[in-house]
């Protein structure tokens, strides 16, 4: 949030929040999310944020074989039909 003085109109306060989608709440560092195959792809290509089951939002760049599943997104991902149908 910032202030800012404009002459002869008083004070203006800015509220609007922008998401900082580069580092998120840092769970990305704890966790491997699940998250489109093709999507991991185009980020890593282009360094687009991608969207977790979960709704993380991230740039990935680090082994997601290093860390534990996200719970959350393991929840979402039972849930979701096999796809053998």
């Amino acid at each position: 949030m910032s202030t800012e003085v404009l002459p002869d109109t008083g004070t203006r306060e800015d509220t609007t929040t922008t998401p900082d989608v580069s580092f998120g709440d840092g769970d990305h560092e704890r966790f491997a999310h699940y998250v489109d195959k093709d999507k991991i792809v185009d980020s890593a290509v282009t360094g687009t944020p991608v969207i977790a089951l979960c709704g993380k939002v991230w740039v990935p760049s680090r082994d997601p074989k290093r860390f534990p599943v996200c719970p959350d997104c393991k929840r979402i991902y039972e849930l979701l039909p096999s796809g053998d149908d």
